[in-house]
């Protein structure tokens, strides 16, 4: 999986989030859903953010020098 793909289905879950709360139904995967399902759609957004946090967290430890 990339970078953008993480940053695509993140927006994707936000846009269906907002829709859903605007009282319109929306598809993911296939799958219809309506208020309802916005405790679902909140907990896709929240995993591809955790996604995403991979690529854009420093990885490994930086020292620090004094002195």
């Amino acid at each position: 999986m990339s970078k953008q793909t993480a940053t695509d289905m993140v927006a994707l879950y936000i846009e269906a989030e907002k829709d859903v709360l605007a009282g319109k139904s929306v598809s993911i995967n296939g799958k219809m859903m309506s208020t309802e399902d916005l405790e679902q759609i909140r907990k896709g957004r929240i995993e591809w953010q955790r996604t995403l946090s991979m690529y854009t967290r420093p990885r490994g430890t930086t020292l620090a020098r004094f002195g």
